[in-house]
């Protein structure tokens, strides 16, 4: 589903306010597309992935994580999305792992960590 709200006439009260916006709820993440303004009037994008987890408390709070994307950028970033997302439709359809719906080998790249036993959770 996507929202989506401009803020134009406001944009003098607050050069830094959203000019215009999107929302996309897509399962567990919420994704915003976010126009802002730098001081001297200049555009620039925020791309925000928001996602719902359970804290260690037991409560709920979002993740989010942010891009900021500028004008200069803009030309590059939109050419290799296009590109990715043309490879993924192209190679997704021929690849027999992920039409017999195989699990994929993930490789591991923080080796920083202990294991832990149930024994020493104290249950």
């Amino acid at each position: 589903m996507i929202e989506e709200f401009d803020s134009t006439n406001d944009f003098e009260r607050n050069s830094r306010d959203d000019v215009f916006s999107q929302v996309v709820k897509a399962g567990k993440r919420t994704y915003f597309f976010d126009v802002k303004a730098t001081r001297n009037n200049e555009f620039y994008l925020t791309i925000t992935e928001s996602k719902k987890r359970m804290g260690k408390d037991g409560k709920m709070y979002y993740e989010k994580h942010k891009i900021f994307l500028y004008k200069e950028d803009f030309e590059k970033f939109t050419e290799s999305l296009e590109s990715v997302m043309d490879f993924i439709s192209k190679n997704q359809e021929v690849n027999p792992r992920i039409q017999e719906n195989e699990e994929v080998e993930m490789v591991e790249t923080n080796t920083n960590y202990s294991t832990v036993e149930f024994d020493d959770l104290g249950q």
